[in-house]
């Protein structure tokens, strides 16, 4: 397979480092992390100038390999990370485009293109984490709309969103896969609560949210009734498949820096810790190229990626731990400073194992969509 650039990705590339050389230096500075509604409005302001410089289609309109070329790209040059904008951008936006009705998409998707909208995602309930089939929250027919009761939990960006893409149980009596509902729930509707979650980390982009007798539109469902697990299986895929590309990017950038800091503190006289940082080099470049064949493959097939998002995340959540692992390994006794850098990433890395579906979860996804072997039992 050849992963080199085409004369026109090669062209788009050129173009794009272009023009993020002259609008970056132009920014103003990020507000504090703590700082929620700030960070929507500083996110939804770079999602803004994307969008007004023809880049904000990248991610549904354009061949997955150049939506990979401005991840990249993006990454490189230090641009804004999507933030606020990371489920509306890389889960709920794609899945409205591949499964959506056409009137769905003209609602949905270009406000999430021209930063005005934040989604944020209600599949986690607090007894369906990993089981996400088993989730519990009702929702009945009632004329033209559902009624939702239930609750969800790590709820990224609740607190500041205008969307949820929410999974319900429409059907109590189906087996527990089929009787499951996508549903775009508004967070403006009567009957909903947020209550924000401090993670170890010390930030709060995760959220309870507390659903009583919420009514949703039966139009804002996305595919049929009962059909939610599939449409949940292409919202998933696409987070496992290149909603990481550019945190791979930024890992091989972190190893440089842990390079450059080791020879500082003279750290990097320890063997051991070189051939780690020499293995993680060639752990993150074999990502990298991962990344490369899953985009190239979902290219192939429509769009959409592949079980082999699950190679891929099983991967990169254990590389990113060893090496943020590796930092404190680096810095130290310092490793334990909050105010030096990586510090706080490292804490954060031990969620990755969790995010986007358990390791246990890919191992099984591996096992019995690539591998063919049964399914346990």
């Amino acid at each position: 397979m050849d992963l080199s650039d085409t004369p026109e990705e090669a062209d788009f590339r050129a173009r794009l480092r272009e023009w993020l050389a002259a609008v970056l230096p132009g920014l103003p500075p990020p507000p504090s992390p703590d700082d929620w509604p700030g960070r929507r409005a500083y996110d939804l302001g770079w999602q803004r100038r994307l969008h007004d410089a023809g880049y904000a289609d990248v991610h549904w309109d354009a061949p997955p390999s150049v939506r990979l070329i401005f991840l990249e790209e993006t990454e490189k040059a230090g641009a804004p990370y999507v933030g606020a904008n990371f489920v509306g951008l890389l889960h709920a936006g794609p899945t409205i485009a591949a499964e959506g009705t056409a009137a769905q998409r003209e609602r949905w998707l270009p406000p999430i293109l021209r930063g005005e909208e934040v989604w944020c995602q209600g599949f986690s309930e607090p007894e369906a984490g990993s089981d996400l089939a088993a989730l519990r929250t009702r929702a009945r027919r009632d004329g033209d709309a559902y009624v939702v009761t239930g609750s969800k939990i790590w709820t990224s960006h609740a607190e500041v969103a205008d969307w949820c893409e929410l999974l319900v149980r429409t059907d109590p009596g189906a087996p527990k896969h089929r009787g499951i509902t996508w549903l775009a729930l508004p967070m403006d509707a009567p009957g909903i609560t947020v209550r924000p979650l401090r993670t170890p980390a010390g930030s709060a982009e995760f959220a309870e949210v507390f659903l009583d007798e919420v009514r949703v539109p039966v139009a804002n469902r996305v595919g049929e009734e009962n059909d939610g697990w599939r449409v949940t299986m292409v919202t998933l895929s696409f987070e496992r498949g290149t909603a990481f590309a550019g945190e791979v990017v930024a890992c091989r950038r972190v190893l440089g820096e842990l390079a450059v800091e080791a020879r500082k503190n003279g750290r990097w006289d320890e063997p051991g810790l070189r051939r780690r940082l020499g293995r993680l080099h060639a752990e993150f470049r074999a990502l990298w190229r991962l990344t490369q064949w899953n985009v190239s493959a979902a290219e192939a097939s429509g769009g959409v990626p592949g079980a082999g998002g699950s190679v891929f995340k099983l991967r990169y959540s254990h590389a990113r731990q060893e090496l943020y692992d590796a930092a404190a390994e680096v810095l130290g006794p310092d490793c334990l400073d909050l105010d030096r850098p990586w510090t706080l990433d490292r804490l954060s890395s031990l969620a990755y194992t969790i995010a986007a579906g358990t390791s246990q979860i890919q191992h099984n996804i591996i096992a019995e969509r690539i591998l063919g072997l049964p399914k346990g039992r």
